[in-house]
């Protein structure tokens, strides 16, 4: 078995309104079930999610939370507005998004942005991943998955790597549970979180610097996949994730 993963070239700096589907087909001739893996950065500018921290104003909430961690209530305000929960304040805000993605400042960026300007992730990445995915799809006539990804850390290692946070036409997570292992045992618990495999993959030739790429097509990994598919599939259900609860206890201690 073996797959390619293509960095697809001559991407130019994407603004408000452009045509994403086209300039990644004018680049790259898209096959029959290609994965055409997309950093949320560029989706978020072509969508316009774009802010200055001048044109915020902070609400009781931030302000109140800038003079515990001595932090920018403005920049605050920003992760609040994308936030239905915030697990950790300082030293880093750790919340969950309004589309159920838990990751530090809700995305919030500053790099690969001119100065002055800051980037939402998009609002709802698995509608930007199906506009996306349908689009390329008229265009190229060929059956594809889309993945918008985005760079997280891990909580319990260093280094960043690309995520899944939106998804069109393939499934997130294969489950092998029921299958059996090389000794004939039942495997009971094991999922394999395919989409966040395939964007750390494709994370490898994106890179972090002014020389990113922000789009790369993986070819002959075929896990196309014809019905709806949501990226909230991958997410552990609240009353099986430890961790967040751990985390509230400790919230609640402080507090």
């Amino acid at each position: 078995m073996k797959f390619e993963a293509i960095a697809v070239e001559n991407i130019p700096l994407i603004h408000t309104g452009d045509d994403l589907p086209s300039i990644i087909c004018k680049n790259l001739e898209l096959q029959d079930r290609d994965i055409v893996i997309i950093a949320s950065t560029i989706v978020a500018k072509a969508e316009g999610e774009i802010f200055r921290l001048e044109d915020i104003t902070p609400g009781k909430t931030a302000l109140e939370m800038a003079a515990r961690n001595g932090k920018d209530a403005r920049f605050i305000q920003a992760v609040l507005s994308r936030s239905m929960e915030v697990l950790v304040e300082k030293p880093f805000m750790l919340v969950t998004t309004l589309a159920g993605h838990t990751c530090v400042n809700a995305g919030v960026d500053e790099s690969n942005i001119e100065d002055g300007f800051l980037l939402y992730p998009p609002e709802n990445p698995d509608a930007s991943a199906s506009r996306l995915g349908n689009n390329l799809e008229k265009l190229s006539k060929k059956k594809l998955s889309v993945i918008v990804t985005d760079t997280n850390g891990r909580a319990f290692k260093i280094g960043q790597t690309g995520a899944a946070i939106g998804i069109y036409k393939i499934k997130p997570v294969k489950r092998w549970i029921g299958e059996k292992d090389l000794f004939g045992k039942v495997l009971e618990v094991t999922e394999e979180a395919v989409a966040d495999e395939l964007a750390g993959a494709a994370n490898l030739l994106m890179g972090e610097g002014a020389g990113g790429t922000p789009v790369v097509v993986i070819r002959g990994f075929d896990y196309y996949c014809e019905e709806e598919t949501y990226i909230k599939e991958m997410y552990r259900p609240e009353e099986l994730d430890i961790i967040k609860k751990g985390l509230r206890c400790l919230q609640n201690r402080v507090e």
